[in-house]
């Protein structure tokens, strides 16, 4: 999927659409904006449009509506994500829609733990070294007297 630049008055429509719901957090990233809930994304503005985490039912309805595929660097679709068609940009009903049934899909998967939180997994605390004692100064061996001989 080329590049597109996305249009700024896709991100005040996006905005507005978000479904009124406490669980949902906006992030602006790359240019435009994702929707995120429990740490996972389930849509964001992308080109022309705008993509969302869908059931594998749902995903097949957006293909048939002439949407695609969400695959941002051209190495595979990712996962449950479908780009909508462009012209649902124009219906701001459908998009909310569409924006609603992809959080209830999403907010169903585990949250995901923050790196760094308590539920992630620790790393082992650095080892203590015992601080070094100064090295003791060497004194030079004396060699004994010889002795004299009357």
């Amino acid at each position: 999927m080329a590049f597109a630049k996305i249009p700024k008055e896709h991100k005040p429509l996006f905005y507005s659409v978000l479904p009124d719901d406490p669980r949902v957090e906006a992030k602006e990233m790359f240019g435009g904006v994702a929707a995120m809930v429990n740490g996972h994304m389930f849509g964001g503005l992308w080109a022309e449009s705008a993509m969302v985490r869908l059931s594998p039912e749902s995903q097949a309805k957006v293909l048939a509506m002439g949407g695609a595929p969400f695959d941002p660097m051209g190495r595979g679709a990712m996962k449950d994500t479908v780009v909508l068609p462009a012209e649902v940009m124009k219906d701001r009903e459908m998009l909310r829609a569409w924006l609603l049934e992809a959080l209830e899909f999403t907010a169903a998967m585990p949250a995901k733990v923050k790196k760094g939180s308590m539920g992630a997994k620790a790393k082992p605390a650095a080892k203590k070294t015992a601080a070094k004692k100064p090295a003791a100064k060497k004194t030079a061996a004396k060699k004994p007297a010889a002795k004299k001989t009357a």
